[in-house]
């Protein structure tokens, strides 16, 4: 299937490119999939209650700023979570979104010129990426820029070094920290030359921050506190962070964005005739999910037992990500190797070239991402020590 118009330059998702890679090919073993990163896993139990208690609330139409409730449990936990002392106001710098993905795909359109810098619009995003992303590029009519996270950048985009003219266009830039599919974290320094290029060319930075509450050695460096340290403020930027990652509510379709008032205002707006409201009962489940830690440490420990798991049985085959719960599993070609795992393991992997870009036309492997798998460690532990034991066989 092709799109029209402006979307004609967005391929297929990597998911119907995997299931065409696979066709009626048929599974070597039982079959254990390792593709989708769908954390899915026992819900709490005052989560469900939650849900419960607020169930009257599906009488009502939700507010698109959310529940006074809901804003100061965001709030809360922002300001906790990232130490900014107060800094976040629930009634300024915080709205619900219905999981990331869609905050992430329409928070462009509300801001974006006609033209900038003598040309079209640009957006630059990290190359391999998420792929709503550039969804959201093309539908806001902006010109995709896509920026190599490569092995020797340590699979973080370097805008910093993009040339003058392309940052004279430059509307905003996506980055995700802790990365997917990679899981490279970016530090303070990092952060810092990132918003100071943004003031200087007047771009503002969509921080895709999902995986910050699964880490492995300490927590990753994050957007909101480095800005804040820099500048006072949060001008330039939106970080959004969501429940299916935090909690591992994939289902419960959850998520916010946080930052400058401005933006958060403006988009506010826009979301007020154009964007989907969150639910009453969703929003009381997320503000209890938002204000409790206890089940975050045991999801992080959890994590952390999976990918001590993947370092005992694949060794120096695999690279320890700083955060997330990918590997991002150099194997020659990734499309063979995940058509292979699946032929002769049953082992159901996603290609990295999938999430990524060709950087010259016609060269597939000059796709950042054509030597890689993604490996998702989402699985009960069992589950995923057979599928990478499966694994090591044909590494």
């Amino acid at each position: 299937m092709s799109f029209n118009g402006r979307l004609a330059a967005l391929p297929p998702g990597p998911f119907a490119r995997l299931a065409t890679l696979l066709g009626d090919v048929k599974p070597g073993k039982e079959p254990i999939t390792l593709a989708i990163g769908d954390p899915s896993g026992a819900v709490p139990e005052f989560v469900r209650a939650a849900l419960n208690d607020g169930a009257a609330s599906f009488g009502n139409y939700p507010a698109i700023q959310g529940a006074p409730d809901w804003r100061n449990a965001a709030g809360e936990w922002l300001n906790r979570r990232f130490a900014l002392n107060g800094a976040i106001d629930p009634e300024k710098h915080v709205l619900p979104l219905n999981g990331t993905r869609e905050g992430l795909f329409s928070v462009l359109f509300p801001f974006m010129p006609e033209s900038k810098g003598g040309g079209r619009p640009i957006v630059a995003m990290p190359n391999p990426f998420y792929q709503c992303y550039a969804a959201g590029v093309l539908a806001s009519g902006a010109e995709p820029l896509y920026v190599p996270a490569l092995k020797e950048n340590g699979f973080l985009p370097d805008f910093t070094g993009l040339p003058q003219a392309t940052l004279e266009r430059l509307v905003a830039v996506y980055i995700c920290s802790p990365s997917n599919p990679e899981g490279a974290v970016a530090d303070e320094a990092y952060w810092k030359a990132l918003f100071t290029l943004a003031e200087r060319h007047d771009f503002f930075v969509l921080a895709d921050e999902c995986y910050a509450d699964i880490w492995f050695d300490q927590p990753p460096a994050c957007a909101l506190p480095a800005r804040l340290a820099q500048s006072g403020g949060f001008k330039n930027l939106l970080s959004f962070h969501s429940l299916s990652k935090r909690s591992g509510l994939p289902g419960l379709r959850s998520g916010m964005v946080a930052g400058c008032p401005g933006l958060i205002e403006k988009f506010r707006a826009f979301r007020n005739v154009a964007g989907p409201t969150v639910p009453g009962p969703v929003q009381a489940a997320s503000a209890a999910a938002w204000r409790d830690e206890d089940h975050v440490t045991a999801n992080r420990l959890t994590y952390a037992d999976k990918m001590a798991a993947a370092q005992n049985i694949l060794g120096s085959r695999m690279t320890r990500p700083g955060g997330g719960f990918f590997l991002w599993l150099e194997v020659g070609n990734g499309e063979e190797f995940a058509l292979q795992a699946w032929r002769d393991q049953g082992v159901r992997l996603l290609p990295g070239a999938y999430m990524g870009r060709e950087i010259s036309s016609g060269k597939t492997q000059s796709n950042p991402g054509f030597s890689y798998v993604r490996v998702a460690l989402v699985n009960d532990l069992s589950t995923i020590k057979t599928a990478l034991e499966r694994l090591r066989e044909i590494l």
